[in-house]
């Protein structure tokens, strides 16, 4: 009896995850598309930021220092300086969308 419930416990674990998986394989696209559709004119697509024009890098120790609160505030309010370029929960982007792009610096910032 104990094995058919561990089986049981086992399977919807596998079917959980089966349909789990896929979404966050998506939102890591999404991300990445957000990012360049609304990121990389400025930081580059390669996250590097332009110095010479003083756009920061978002690969940098500086960039990697910052909470994800604080990265998520940056893009969706402008951060503590409200920069009105940034500020796109103003132009559209939803939090799940903000979050999206949050997560999609942070793997960049791990390679």
């Amino acid at each position: 009896m104990k094995i058919m419930k561990l089986a049981i416990v086992i399977a919807m674990i596998a079917i959980a995850l089966f349909l789990i998986l896929p979404n966050l394989s998506w939102a890591a696209n999404e991300g990445a598309a957000l990012y360049q559709a609304k990121c990389a004119i400025c930081h580059g697509a390669d996250l590097a930021g332009k110095p010479a024009a003083k756009l920061p890098s978002l690969v940098s120790v500086d960039a990697k220092q910052l909470s994800d609160a604080d990265l998520a505030d940056a893009i969706a309010n402008g951060g503590k300086g409200k920069r009105s370029s940034h500020a796109f929960a103003n132009k559209g982007l939803s939090p799940d969308q903000v979050q999206m792009v949050v997560t999609y610096i942070r793997d960049a910032q791990k390679k």
